[in-house]
């Protein structure tokens, strides 16, 4: 399927740009304008928050300064569940009116009541949450008959004419007969797959299913092993971030590619590590001490390989080696031999735990507010 032509170039364009500039830049903003959700995933650290902090959203208006604070041409929505929070076709439509990618990700299960809010654009993709088959799927989210639901909505939206892809995470316990076996339903549907390995939310309730570091190398060559080094499939991921993922590169994360901005600000620092948060982009990529975060660096980090923090530093070495890009592309992932020699992590210094201070700032300032201060985030659904 691919990006469109004119998606791609306006990407590609800007990619290339930033790249020449030698700064560090934003590839896509990740945005979660609520935590709410109708569904308690086990693996997920979005949704334990106290009621007063998941009754909040982000305005039409802040989703807007979001993106036009960091430039990013691409915008990943998320959650909680998006398709909570009623003026969704609203920000939508004002990133499509900038011309940003955008990409809706949803659990499918409001999908068929709300998909004619909607409408089919080269610059729309709807994301459908899947990991893995039925039982798989049903087992991640915690709840049977959700792989049916989202099926059902993804012949919906292509039927409507829009396109979609999958957003599946893989877990401990995985079996890779079965995940390729998924892929090539997904390829059957006609759909690509976003594909990252779980991450350990520090605040997940199940703490025992994240894939260790090494695990993770082993499990994704036997993956890609079955499908032609991956080329049998679609993947909206970097064919060197998927050779990565295989153990084939060392990669350190680029946290700052894949920007989180959510009810308490812009997250530092990035997607996965809640670690404080400002007001503004400009403190963000100013303030933030880069350097003290990363594979080795920092303990919490030891087992990332998630797309969000490693799939920008592919893009960039796509951009700088685009002939090793075209390679990859074209042989598909290499799935034997030595893998490369992966980053010490003896020397990372140990976590911090901040979670509970930002949690009782937000929480401190909503007891504050006046329930005339609708102009911050609270709305009814």
């Amino acid at each position: 399927m691919g990006l469109p032509l004119a998606v791609t170039a306006r990407i590609g364009a800007y990619t290339v740009k930033k790249e020449l500039s030698g700064q560090r830049y934003p590839l896509v903003l990740m945005l979660e304008p609520l935590f709410r959700c109708n569904l308690a995933c086990p693996g997920c650290g979005k949704i334990d928050y106290p009621d007063p902090i998941l009754n909040q959203r982000l305005s039409v208006q802040q989703c807007m300064d979001a993106i036009d604070e960091c430039g990013a041409p691409a915008v990943s929505i998320a959650g909680g569940e998006p398709l909570l929070h009623k003026d969704m076709p609203k920000i939508v439509e004002g990133y499509l009116a900038k011309k940003k990618f955008v990409i809706l990700c949803t659990n499918a299960l409001l999908l068929k009541k709300k998909i004619d809010d909607y409408k089919p654009s080269p610059f729309f993709t709807w994301s459908i949450h899947l990991d893995g088959d039925q039982a798989m799927h049903d087992h991640a989210v915690d709840l049977a008959g959700t792989y049916d639901v989202a099926v059902e909505a993804i012949n919906l939206a292509k039927s409507k004419g829009f396109r979609v892809q999958v957003n599946c995470t893989v877990f401990e316990g995985a079996d890779p007969d079965r995940l390729a076996a998924f892929f090539d339903e997904m390829e059957r549907l006609g759909v690509e797959i976003t594909l990252s390995p779980g991450y350990a939310y520090e605040r997940a309730s199940d703490q025992e299913h994240f894939l260790t570091r090494e695990r993770t190398k082993t499990f994704f060559r036997e993956v890609f092993a079955k499908g032609d080094g991956a080329k049998k499939w679609k993947f909206t991921n970097s064919p060197l971030f998927l050779d990565f993922l295989a153990g084939n590169r060392s990669y350190q994360c680029t946290p700052w590619s894949m920007p989180l901005r959510t009810i308490f600000g812009w997250q530092k620092p990035c997607y996965l590590l809640g670690e404080g948060y400002v007001k503004t982009f400009k403190e963000l990529m100013e303030d933030t001490e880069w350097d003290k975060y990363g594979v080795g660096k920092y303990e919490k980090c030891g087992d990332c390989m998630v797309h969000c923090g490693f799939e920008g530093t592919a893009a960039a070495e796509g951009v700088r080696r685009p002939l090793e890009f075209m390679k990859i592309g074209r042989k598909g992932v290499r799935t034997s031999g030595p893998m490369a020699k992966d980053i010490d992590l003896s020397q990372a210094r140990p976590a911090d735990d901040v979670y509970s201070t930002h949690v009782e700032r937000e929480l401190a300032r909503i007891k504050a507010s006046k329930p005339s201060a609708g102009k911050h985030v609270v709305q009814a659904d």
